[in-house]
């Protein structure tokens, strides 16, 4: 359980001072998963991280083209 935390708190200071990333969506989707699927049972942590990361980058997408589309 520490070591989840301690990499929480690793995940979200190295977030503070990053420009923007290539795979934008995918960091702030896996941090998102990957703390969903730590509280929902033991070793879907990994699984939740995927899926966010995943789900994170559609919507950049889908977000970066409907700004592109209103421009």
């Amino acid at each position: 359980m520490r070591i989840v935390h301690a990499a929480a708190i690793v995940a979200a200071f190295s977030l503070v001072g990053t420009g923007p990333a290539d795979a934008k969506g995918c960091i702030k989707g896996a941090i998102v998963g990957g703390v969903a699927g730590h509280y929902v049972g033991k070793g879907h942590a990994v699984a939740g991280a995927a899926a966010g990361c995943l789900a994170g980058r559609h919507l950049a997408k889908k977000r970066a083209a409907a700004r592109h589309a209103r421009h």
